[in-house]
């Protein structure tokens, strides 16, 4: 039920002393009999200073060898290194499950998590451009603002006063908080913690200082500036308790203190959406975005200031840079320029430096974290990367190896876990893991080139020859949902009809407005769509299949009502948690500077729930039991058909092997993205809007999804799919395509009509793309 790593048996297997010498060769990283998660004693020797790929099925183990042995090791091996002191305070790593890990080198891990950080983190932050530029104007800008501090919107020097350098400001709207129609005790301030009978209402509504019962347009003036603005005294305010004396803060006065003054950035995202819903967000009026001062503001190079080049595309700033020839900052402007050219080499020349790093898709963030390592003049590292084709047009694929391979070329190891046929061919060695997924897969089921997986029999060698064509038959559309004059971002007042009635793919470069057009603009107009984005799913240890899904619940209540105890006690968050462990099933012992040890509890023997919650059986079952059941072997459990029907759609996503208690902390990233497929797909609706569902699936997943989406369209639905993936492209009854290309060159309709149109159109990079995969498509069928 719970994935337990166990004390390494260091000594499973005997080497000669002739297979120890050629282990110990330089030239390979060594792995023998791995056991982390689902792995099943795999040995492996992998080429140093190639590129190798790791491909198989989503949850095969392809993570467990690269991320949670290769990686972990090489990390833990490298905190070693260092004083006990520093090692105290540094993130802690349990040794991997494994026998021999040899040979390892530096690890620099490039993974899919979203970039995030609050409003003051920039793209131009991110890369450290921004300093280059900060020490450009320092030095060249007219008149200076002072050293290269005073141009930084983080530093109180530099920043605007108006806004604190965020460039924006919030405004409290009265007409949206409060309810002038309505009295105190009916609920006039219109805000979740400010409601009848909270705290902060006690401060208005029983203080004495009002008539509760008077309606708020009937407030005298002097009544009315106090309960907004009032402040500098004491009210009493009656608790559990007694009488208390708290400080008086008028409404907006403290709305704005604990709402407005932190930053959104610091509410809750239920709390931000309440807050959002009454106030108004703008550009800073001193600064009008700038984020920095007057002084900063005003020093220019040839008419342009520091705000200016940071809200350039970077594209558009590479040529603004090249006109400045001052012989005093010729190596700065080199080197931005250089970094700049990184950027603009993986198809990101439309983005600013300007750009919140909040606001960047997965795809986008993972290029630019591998940019800034091209810039490093290390060799002999080890870069480990999660699936980097994610969220990428196919165009942008072949860029984006061009930075693997460039990566190698300096004298680098580079380790790829990928789905993506164009990043697999390029690889000097491939390792196929399989045959299956979860306690199915963990084997090792290929090693050798492209070429020789491709004539292999595993799962992705025959997906890898079976190159599917155009579907014979289109569906028919049934209506039209159309987006009109749409301006959001970088879209240039587009309107198109969306068909009803069949699946539509909406394509086009990564940054030409598909996401801005689908998820944000057809989605405010028809807002009763179902929307399954790239959000990611908790990875708590404490959450697994049933309770992700609600089936949890309902488990509890059966085991409840057949032993008449209450639910909490089948939980082992709860009352039913092993008092030893606390509901983890394994003790966890920090040894401080030295190497942590997870053990199994052995009062509950690792089974999390405590022997009371145990006593209790349905159908000769535990608790235990069912959540060790398969989501496949579980519906025959459950009698009720609303938990049938969501362990139904585990199934139809591939996720039938997956037990119902197995830790989401355990799942690949492809396992998490189809449970969350699952989970909202049992919200009923006619109109089903997709953000790259693909992402973190293997080719024979895709299939499975693709089954799916027709299912949903062949029950009188719509389904809108943003996606890159030529396979759905191809499935589809109406494409879409925006472009054609980024940022401000983006942002416009250039094709709507069939695939089979598409294939055939001019000017569109999707259109290029898909001619050339159904070519290969009839040399696969012709040979």
């Amino acid at each position: 039920m719970v994935s337990i790593r166990k004390p390494p048996l260091r000594a499973r297997k005997v080497l000669t002393m002739a297979a120890h010498r050629k282990n110990h060769s330089g030239d390979f990283i060594v792995l023998s009999e791995a056991r982390q998660n689902n792995l099943k004693g795999v040995d492996l020797r992998i080429p140093k200073g190639k590129l190798t790929v790791f491909t198989g099925v989503s949850g095969s183990g392809k993570s467990s060898v690269v991320f949670d042995t290769l990686a972990i090791e090489s990390q833990r091996q490298l905190n070693e290194t260092l004083p006990a002191f520093v090692r105290h305070r540094m993130p802690k790593y349990e040794r991997p499950d494994a026998g021999v890990m040899e040979n390892l080198s530096t690890a620099i891990v490039v993974d899919q998590r979203q970039v995030g950080g609050n409003a003051r983190s920039t793209v131009g932050t991110m890369t450290e451009i921004l300093p280059m530029l900060r020490v450009l104007f320092s030095r060249a800008g007219t008149p200076s603002a002072g050293p290269s501090h005073m141009y930084s919107p983080n530093d109180p020097r530099g920043m605007c006063e108006e806004c604190q350098g965020l460039g924006t400001t919030v405004r409290l709207e009265l007409d949206k908080l409060l309810d002038e129609d309505k009295s105190l005790n009916e609920g006039a301030i219109r805000f979740p913690s400010f409601a009848v009978g909270t705290f902060q209402w006690q401060l208005y509504g029983e203080s004495g200082l009002f008539d509760p019962d008077k309606r708020l347009r009937d407030f005298s003036a002097k009544d009315r500036e106090l309960l907004l603005h009032g402040k500098g005294f004491t009210v009493d305010r009656a608790g559990r308790n007694g009488v208390y004396k708290n400080e008086y803060e008028g409404v907006v006065e403290r709305f704005t203190r604990r709402y407005i003054t932190p930053g959104l950035d610091h509410a809750k995202s239920k709390e931000r959406a309440e807050i959002e819903r009454v106030v108004t967000q703008g550009p800073c009026p001193v600064c009008h975005g700038g984020r920095l001062n007057k002084a900063a503001l005003a020093s220019r190079i040839d008419g342009d200031n520091i705000a200016d080049f940071s809200a350039m595309e970077i594209t558009d700033l590479i040529e603004r840079l090249a006109r400045i020839d001052a012989p005093a900052v010729k190596p700065v402007v080199a080197g931005a320029r250089a970094a700049l050219e990184r950027i603009q080499a993986v198809g990101l020349g439309y983005l600013s430096l300007g750009r919140q790093t909040r606001t960047l898709s997965g795809g986008e963030a993972q290029r630019l974290k591998m940019v800034r390592h091209l810039g490093s003049s290390l060799t002999g590292l080890t870069y480990i990367f999660d699936e980097p084709s994610v969220g990428l047009h196919p165009r942008d694929v072949r860029r984006m190896n061009d930075i693997l391979l460039a990566l190698r070329d300096k004298g680098n190891t580079v380790l790829v876990v990928e789905h993506d046929r164009d990043v697999i061919a390029i690889a000097d060695h491939v390792v196929d893991m399989g045959p299956g997924a979860g306690r199915d897969g963990g084997e090792v089921t290929f090693e050798g080139t492209p070429a020789g997986l491709r004539r292999s029999g595993t799962v992705t060698g025959k997906q890898l020859r079976s190159v599917t064509g155009l579907k014979e038959e289109v569906r028919s559309p049934t209506g039209e949902l159309t987006v009109r004059a749409a301006k959001l971002h970088n879209l240039r007042d587009v309107t198109v009809g969306f068909p009803t009635g069949v699946l539509t793919a909406v394509t086009g470069v990564a940054g030409s407005g598909k996401s801005t057009l689908v998820s944000k603009v057809f989605t405010a107009q028809y807002p009763d769509a179902v929307v399954i984005d790239q959000s990611s799913v908790g990875i708590s240890a404490r959450s697994n299949p049933a309770t992700y899904t609600d089936i949890m619940g309902s488990l509890r209540q059966r085991f409840a009502r057949a032993s008449g105890e209450k639910p909490g006690l089948f939980s082992f968050n709860s009352e039913g948690a092993c008092p030893q462990c606390g509901g983890k099933g394994v003790i966890e012992t920090d040894l401080a500077f030295m190497d942590p040890v997870t053990t199994v509890c052995e009062a509950c023997d690792g089974r999390r729930f405590n022997d009371e919650a145990l006593r209790h059986t349905v159908g000769g079952r535990t608790v235990v039991d069912v959540l060790a059941m398969t989501a496949e072997e579980a519906s025959d459990f459950f009698d009720d058909a609303p938990v049938r029907r969501k362990l139904a759609l585990l199934t139809e996503v591939g996720l039938g092997y997956l037990t119902l208690g197995q830790p989401l902390s355990t799942l690949s990233g492809g396992e998490r993205q189809r449970l969350k497929l699952a989970h909202r797909l049992k919200e009923t609706g006619t109109v089903y809007v997709f953000d790259e569902p693909t992402t973190g699936l293997h080719m024979s997943d895709t299939r499975r999804l693709l089954d799916l989406f027709d299912r949903l369209v062949d029950g009188g639905n719509t389904v809108l799919v943003i996606e890159h993936d030529l396979d759905v492209v191809k499935h589809a009854d109406w494409v879409v395509d925006l472009g054609p290309e980024a940022g401000s060159q983006g942002g416009r309709v250039v094709f709507e009509g069939t695939p089979a149109e598409l294939a055939r159109a001019k000017g569109s990079h999707t259109g290029r793309s898909l001619a050339a995969d159904l070519r290969t498509a009839r040399e696969h069928s012709s040979s």
